[in-house]
């Protein structure tokens, strides 16, 4: 979809470090999807940023995050710090609840990388989450007693290329008590840069974040 007028705009979470983000509510949106990638900067992501466009296209409110500040990004510890990006994650969701913009809006997370671990953690607990998809993700890293406290539907894509990350997230898989699904992408590696295959995840996410934010009350 081309847009002559942007329907995102850039906002900026309080706190320290203040965390950027852009944040897009269409008309009558049905939940707010906050976006979790672990390398930093994740509001810049191409990926991202295409899976965000078509969630709003459907009615999907996105809030593309960043995680890790610019002086954070450069230690590549604080990407695999999973409390550290879950506690930033958690932040959002508060700051989103009171936002007149999004605070009616149910939130769900949509983590890639080692930011789909950090979305389990904080969605480990909060019964304000209504739905967590993981595309290509580490959730392995959110810890199994965290993954057996998540109370959200849960769906882990994976690219059947990607061999090693398939293992780790039918570990993860095991230990959640949630509902959940386990979908393979034929033909996708880690990145989903094959043709059709970022669509299927986009079909993927978008149908299960409405079903899950479909009756869900803030």
């Amino acid at each position: 979809m081309e847009n002559s007028v942007l329907d995102f705009h850039e906002v900026v979470l309080p706190g320290d470090p203040p965390l950027h983000a852009l944040l897009g509510v269409p008309v009558d949106a049905m939940g707010l999807v906050i976006f979790a990638h672990g390398s930093g900067s994740g509001r810049l992501s191409p990926r991202n940023g295409y899976v965000a466009q078509r969630m709003r296209d459907i009615g999907l409110g996105t809030l593309l995050l960043d995680l890790l500040s610019p002086a954070e990004e450069v230690d590549r510890r604080n990407v695999f710090d999973i409390p550290l990006l879950a506690s930033r994650l958690a932040r959002a969701t508060d700051w989103a609840s009171e936002l007149e913009e999004t605070r009616g809006l149910k939130p769900g997370y949509f983590g890639s990388s080692t930011g789909a671990g950090a979305a389990l953690r904080a969605a480990a607990g909060d019964d304000r989450i209504a739905a967590v998809v993981s595309r290509g993700g580490r959730p392995d890293l959110a810890g199994k007693p965290a993954l057996a406290a998540v109370a959200a539907p849960t769906l882990f894509i994976v690219g059947s290329r990607d061999n090693q990350v398939i293992e780790l997230n039918k570990f993860a898989a095991s230990s959640l008590h949630c509902p959940h699904e386990l979908v393979i992408v034929p033909g996708a590696g880690h990145l989903f840069e094959e043709p059709g295959t970022l669509d299927r995840v986009v079909e993927l996410a978008c149908d299960w974040f409405q079903l899950n934010f479909e009756g869900a009350t803030p």
